[in-house]
C-alpha cells in the first residue's frame, strides 16, 4: 500500500515537473525571440547601415530644407522650484533656430507665478498661459490652454507652427534638439528623443524616489507635426 502510494506521488511529482518545464519553456520563447531581434537589428544598424551611411552626429546635422518655427509646451502646477531654472537654461541653450515656449500655468499658483513673469518680461520667446480655472486640473486641461495659445498667436501673427514639442517644468534640454526637430519633421509626423534620467542627491529615501522615477519617466519626449 505505502509503496503504491509512494509510486503515485512519483508519477504525479514528474508530470508537475514536466508541466513546469513545458510552461518555462513556452514562457521564455518569446524573450529568446526578442533577443535575436535585438541582435539582429543591432547587426543590421552596425554593419549593413552605418557601411553605408556615416553616423550622423550634431556637428554634421544639415538644416532643415523647410525651417520653421516650433512651439514648445511646458504645462506648470507647484513648479516653482524648477520652473525658472528649466526656462532659463532652455533660453540659453537654444541659441540656433526658431522657437516659442509657451508655459501654462495657474492663476491660484502665484509661486509660479513670480518664477516664471520675471523671465517672460526679459524674453519675448516665452509665453505665459494663465489658465481660466484654478488649478489643479488635469495635465490634459493645461494643454489645451497652451493649444488655444498658440492658435491665437499664428493669427495674430499670420504664421503658422511647424510643429509642437512638450517638455515638462523640470527636463534639462539638450541644445541642439530644436534644430534636429526641425530637420525631422520633415520626414516624419511623430519625433521622438530618448530621455537621459537624472539621478537624485540627498539622503537614501530621497535618492530611492528619485531613483525609482528615473526608471518610471525614461521615456522619449515626443514632437507632434
Amino acid at each position: 500500500m505505502a509503496q503504491s502510494l509512494a509510486t503515485v506521488l512519483v508519477v504525479i511529482y514528474q508530470e508537475i515537473l514536466l508541466f513546469a518545464v513545458v510552461g518555462l519553456t513556452i514562457g521564455g520563447i518569446d524573450d529568446f525571440l526578442v533577443d535575436i531581434m535585438f541582435l539582429a537589428r543591432r547587426w543590421w544598424r552596425n554593419i549593413a547601415v552605418y557601411s553605408r551611411h556615416p553616423r550622423m552626429t550634431t556637428a554634421t546635422l544639415p538644416a532643415s530644407s523647410r525651417p520653421g518655427t516650433i512651439a514648445v509646451f511646458v504645462p506648470a502646477w507647484g513648479e516653482a522650484d524648477v520652473i525658472g531654472p528649466m526656462l532659463r537654461n532652455a533660453l540659453s541653450q537654444w541659441s540656433i533656430g526658431r522657437y516659442r515656449i509657451f508655459v501654462g500655468v495657474y492663476p491660484n499658483d502665484l509661486a509660479t507665478l513670480a518664477a516664471v513673469n520675471p523671465i517672460a518680461d526679459q524674453d519675448d520667446r516665452l509665453v505665459i498661459c494663465v489658465n481660466e480655472r484654478p488649478g489643479p486640473t488635469t495635465k490634459a486641461d493645461c494643454l489645451n490652454v497652451l493649444w488655444r495659445t498658440m492658435l491665437e498667436e499664428e493669427e495674430r501673427t499670420g504664421t503658422k507652427f511647424k510643429a509642437i514639442v512638450l517638455h515638462d517644468a523640470e527636463d534639462v534640454v539638450h541644445a541642439d534638439e530644436i534644430r534636429l526637430f526641425d530637420l525631422m519633421i520633415d520626414r516624419f509626423q511623430l519625433v521622438q528623443l530618448p530621455v537621459l534620467p537624472l539621478t537624485g542627491e540627498g539622503g537614501w529615501w530621497s535618492r530611492a524616489i528619485a531613483n525609482h522615477y528615473c526608471d518610471e519617466f525614461a521615456e522619449p519626449r515626443l514632437m507632434l507635426a
